[in-house]
Parts: structure tokens; sequence; C-alpha cells
């Protein structure tokens, strides 16, 4: 279960209210003409599932993800998250970026025998994906027409040139819809595909994200809208959105988060406006002592939103040891680590809203598939939202594709 609580001053008049009822019409459009297909995912990626029973991974101990951005931010984010708790969950090894330490660290890792190769892209000619592609081929040896073909499974649009590849080689292929953006993409074959090999219960991820987006669009999850007018309302002098999450494992959920929010808002609006709102990921209780400072007493610029985890299921407790010259500290001993870093986030939370910083906190009572998949669809729900609010595409990234451009007339 998640528990949604604002601690921010919303005041609603006649233009407010126009403002989230046009941004409702306009994503309950997105859904409804196909526009925009990660709405549709939580029910259309149960098909993968069957689909997945072709695949043979009995003898699978490694799940080789190949993919930058939203080819594996989140199915890292979920990895990270749920690996805790899941038993026998197995060995997920990404290969991401172009820094040649990180890549040679990561192949020596790399069980061929035993390991599954996922490439994914989602135009099929990402210029790391493919480099990297590349350089695990000639590391592993793998026989593209031969028995390795069996460890090579690509997600990619239908068409694409990693599609022709696939087929050429007989790959297994999964398709991700031309209508889901990557940085959408988590719930479809691009996230759901992995992570059911990986032995993560992706039923219960769907099912979670299913009743979110239905809360949502029967009207049962208005907090999500009144959220949206508020970052839209305050964008100018709060343009800087920070995610607190108090849980190491949930660093990479706020990584995820920072590339949904950076690359779907910050365009130029229909107007011919800069516009955007600038997304920080922070993990608590570390970043208390580096970025918290500047939040309470630097420029108030900035709103945040704060998650913890009420329930860790770790009774982990502080021992009843004294040490001589820091006795001061006793009063924590016997306390459970849980009610420690939950204390800590209460206390952060006061300390900001004291401030005068806007804020808001996401409780999830425990980690669970359902409560994750509840939590990425509001994210996406809420981008959608602000996105229709400052009149901007929010499925496009003309930035980023310039900056492939010129990288290609540079190495070319």
């Amino acid at each position: 279960m998640l528990t949604f609580s604002k601690l921010f001053d919303l005041s609603l008049d006649s233009k407010g209210i126009a403002v989230m009822k046009n941004a409702m019409q306009s994503i309950r459009q997105e859904r409804d003409s196909n526009k925009v297909g990660y709405y549709k995912l939580p029910t259309h990626s149960l098909s993968h599932l069957e689909e997945l029973k072709t695949i043979n991974a009995e003898n699978t101990e490694q799940i080789i993800i190949i993919g930058i951005g939203g080819s594996s931010l989140g199915i890292k984010a979920i990895n990270s998250i749920l690996h805790p708790y899941t038993k026998d969950a197995k060995e997920m090894i990404f290969l991401e970026n172009s820094d040649p330490i990180t890549i040679f660290s990561n192949l020596e890792k790399i069980k061929k025998d035993k390991a599954l190769f996922f490439v994914i892209s989602k135009s099929g000619s990402t210029i790391e994906t493919t480099s990297i592609f590349k350089t695990v081929i000639s590391h592993c040896k793998l026989e593209l027409n031969g028995l390795d073909k069996k460890r090579i499974i690509t997600i990619t649009d239908k068409g694409s040139a990693l599609s022709a590849f696939a087929k050429y080689h007989k790959l297994k292929e999964f398709n991700i819809p031309d209508n889901v953006g990557g940085r959408f993409s988590v719930l479809s074959a691009v996230g759901i595909v992995p992570l059911s090999i990986a032995g993560y219960d992706t039923r219960s991820l769907l099912k979670g994200a299913e009743e979110m987006m239905e809360d949502f669009f029967a009207g049962n999850a208005k907090h999500i809208l009144e959220k949206a007018y508020y970052l839209y309302k305050n964008s100018q002098k709060q343009s800087i959105n920070v995610l607190f999450s108090y849980a190491d494992h949930l660093e990479d959920l706020t990584k995820w988060y920072v590339q949904l929010w950076g690359e779907s808002l910050g365009k130029i609006n229909n107007e011919g406006k800069r516009v955007g709102l600038t997304p920080i990921g922070l993990t608590g209780a570390v970043d208390q002592h580096s970025f918290l400072q500047l939040i309470i007493e630097g420029p108030q610029n900035k709103n945040v939103t704060f998650i913890s985890i009420e329930d860790f299921c770790n009774n982990l407790s502080i021992p009843n040891i004294s040490l001589r010259g820091i006795e001061k500290t006793n009063f924590v001993n016997e306390q459970s680590y849980s009610k420690l870093i939950n204390t800590q986030c209460d206390a952060t939370l006061q300390s900001v809203t004291q401030s005068g910083v806007g804020a808001d906190i996401i409780k999830m009572d425990k980690v669970s598939a359902i409560n994750i998949g509840k939590l990425i669809v509001y994210f996406e729900i809420l981008t959608s939202l602000v996105g229709s609010m400052l009149k901007v595409n929010t499925y496009d990234q003309p930035g980023v594709e310039l900056g492939k451009t010129i990288l290609y007339e540079k190495l070319s």
C-alpha cells in the first residue's frame, strides 16, 4: 500500500480548476486514441508472460542487459529494489555506459554458459548499445549462427535495424509498441521480459500498475492531479524538484525518475518558451549530510518529494553498547535501524517544511512488486499531467537527438 501526503499549500481558483480539467482531458485523449501507449502496458504486457514459456532459462544464472537510458534504467531500478526481497533472483549485469573501465570490469563477471544476453534499443541503432554488443560478442566469443543464438534476445521497435539483425540471425525478438517512448517503456517487453526471467514477480508488478492506472482515471487518485498543478503553478519560482528516497535500494529509482522528468519536461513549449523542472535525486539519510543545507537555507527555488518504507522487513538493531566519550548517543541503543532511518526522514521532512519549502511524502508500507508497479505509474502519470500543463510534447526529445547527430558527425 502507498499513502500520499501533501504538505504544500494548494490554492485553487477558477483558472487552476480549468488547467487541471484540461490536463485531465488531454491525457485521457492520449490514452483513448492510442496516441500514447504506456497507459495500456499493464494489461498489454501480460501477453509477454505467456510468450516467455518458449524461452529455456533453466540453466541461466545471469541476465546481461545491454542498453542505455530508457532501455536499462527502469530495469535496473526494479532489480535494485526487489532483489533484497526476492529469493533466488538471478544476477543482473548492466552494460550501459561507454566507460572502458566499467565495461571491462563487467565483462570479467560474465559466465557465458550461464548467461542470457538482452540487447535492448528502441531505435535499434543506439551507438553505446551496438558498440558494447560488439565488444560482448568478441569477448565472450558468441557464435551468432551457432548454439549461442539461443542466449541472445533482442528487444526493439518492429522494423528497426536491430530487428533486421535479429531476423537475419534468427534470434528471439520482442517488440516495443511504436507509441511507447523509451523512458516510458519499463512495463513493456523492455522490463517485463528480462525481469521475469530473472525471477521477479512481474505479474504483481503489472497488477499494481494497473490498479494505479484504474484508480487515477476513475477519479480516485486526485492527489496526482493536484500535485501536478502545484508543480506547474510554481514552476517559475520552484524550478527544481528533489526526490529524496530514504533507502539505499531506491537510489536507482531516483535515477529512472531523473530521466523521465528531465527528458519529458525540459522543452521549448508550443508558445516558444523554454520550460521545465530540474530533477535531482537524493538518498536519505546520506544526503542529509550534503544537500539538505542548500534546501533549507539556500534559494527557495526547490520543492521536495520524500519516499519512505515503513517496514524494511529486517530487524537489525543498534547494539546496547556504551562507548567512552560518546555516551550521549546511547539513547538510540536497542532501537531498530528501520525506526532510525524513518525518524530521520520524518525529522528532515519537518525541517524542510518549517523552512517554508514545499514538500510531500510517499509512504510505502513495505517493498513489494505491487507497490513498485503503482509507484512507476504514479510518476509516469504525474509527468504526463505536468507536460500537458506546461504545453510541451512530453514524449519527444529533440535536444537528445541533436546531441546524437553531432556525435555521429564527430565519429564518422
